[in-house]
């Protein structure tokens, strides 16, 4: 099968060169979203029956073709070739095939760019839906870890360096409440994403009078972009805001593991993990190694050079479209499934860890309460500096002080004493995208 654009133009080395490289794998990513295609098609199928382009009964075999495509997608048997360049062409030539003529109307009032659109923006609102329910159940994972061990002590760092005392509630609690933060992140991406583009054709609107608020509502966007150049500058850009919300996600997920890296380490020595999310070493026989954790961090690190990639390939363009933006399927798609990763290995991270509190409670040796006893100072009336001084010139006098005390008895919101959990609780609650 041909391109739609050159079909029966003969063969030759340099097309088929020009071909590979302009297509790349653009008909592979395709084969993913290929549902949001067929629901964008059947959207757009009913539009042209409402102004007349099509009658009831050509709708009707319209979309039993497009019903029939999407079973064949769904027993692997529908392929997307790369002569086809891309799924719009394979849909519209299984149409025209199977169901003659009608098939030649269904790109009536429509570009392969505008097609692209909407596919992507149905695909990744589905996504950031699955995103947020993943997050959003990561909290609730974190807030049952830090009640769990609310009240067992650990060492609190500055510059990698034991400071204060604080607990593994206040860890996991931290955690916790930074995922609800992301929550509201992805909140703004979605209400982004979640404009129709559809009937802005190639960029410049068309001769029909396309039903557009009607086709946004039938697929369930907030409305559509107004202006049909905007349809096509938005490409990239949206995708980019995306991949900075999960860019976003990805840091905190990525410092979680960054702290079961070192925490877990023989150094530190804090947590126990469970063994099956441990590998092992070809060499060393005594070797456990938090691989997801480490693997983790990388991820990060490629959806913040994915956002970089989205950023630069919409720089620099002069209005309407431009072949660059085809490459913007990758790294959105990379992102997304990095991320849903990420979610998936975090939670099953935080669920199989536990505090080894012997290990923790040794460690929280004297110097951690250098700033407590000053404090206790400036309480009998000495003046914070004086007080500081006075314990920066004994501080091999200091003690280990009762640290279930010490943890209990810091009572502002947020303190070890008040970590503020069922606030926190409550919040999560009140997350959601609609």
């Amino acid at each position: 099968m041909s391109k739609l654009w050159n079909a029966g133009s003969e063969t030759t080395k340099l097309k088929d060169l020009t071909n590979q490289f302009t297509v790349g794998k653009d008909y592979i990513y395709d084969m993913e979203m290929l549902p949001y295609d067929i629901q964008a098609s059947k959207v757009h199928a009913e539009g042209l029956e409402q102004i007349g382009i099509l009658d009831k009964k050509e709708l009707k075999k319209l979309h039993k073709g497009l019903d029939e495509i999407l079973n064949l997608w769904a027993k692997d048997e529908f392929v997307i070739t790369i002569e086809q360049e891309d799924g719009h062409t394979a849909i519209e030539q299984y149409l025209t095939e199977h169901y003659g003529d009608v098939g030649k109307k269904i790109h009536t009032g429509r570009s392969r760019n505008d097609q692209v659109l909407v596919m992507q923006r149905l695909y990744t609102r589905a996504k950031l839906e699955i995103i947020f329910h993943l997050n959003k159940n990561l909290v609730q994972k974190f807030l049952d870890f830090s009640r769990n061990y609310e009240m067992i002590p650990m060492p609190g760092y500055t510059h990698t360096q034991r400071a204060m005392l604080m607990s593994v509630g206040m860890w996991g609690g931290s955690l916790a409440e930074m995922l609800i933060l992301h929550l509201e992140t992805l909140q703004s991406a979605y209400k982004i994403v979640n404009k129709s583009p559809m009937g802005s054709a190639a960029g410049f609107g068309v001769g029909f009078d396309l039903p557009r608020e009607d086709n946004a509502t039938k697929m369930g966007f907030d409305g559509c972009l107004n202006v049909a150049l905007t349809s096509q500058h938005s490409r990239g850009r949206v995708e980019a805001t995306v991949v900075s919300a999960l860019a976003d996600l990805g840091a905190t997920l990525a410092h979680f593991a960054n702290d079961l890296v070192f925490f877990t380490s023989s150094e530190f020595d804090f947590f126990e993990i469970h063994r099956d999310l441990c590998t092992g070493s070809s060499i060393m026989p005594q070797k456990h190694n938090v691989d997801p954790a480490e693997i983790m961090r990388a991820k990060h690190a490629e959806i913040v050079g994915a956002e970089s990639s989205l950023r630069m390939m919409t720089a620099n363009l002069i209005s309407g479209y431009h072949r660059d933006r085809q490459q913007t399927k990758e790294p959105l798609m990379k992102s997304i499934d990095n991320i849903i990763g990420m979610l998936e290995m975090a939670e099953a991270l935080i669920t199989h860890i536990k505090p080894k509190e012997k290990n923790l409670r040794a460690k929280c040796t004297a110097e951690l309460f250098a700033a407590d006893r000053a404090n206790e100072l400036v309480k009998n009336g000495m003046s914070f500096r004086e007080a500081y001084l006075e314990v920066k010139e004994n501080l091999d006098q200091l003690d280990t002080e009762d640290l279930d005390k010490n943890l209990k008895s810091k009572k502002h919101l947020g303190a070890t004493g008040n970590l503020g959990l069922e606030i926190l609780e409550k919040e999560l609650e009140t997350k959601n995208l609609e």
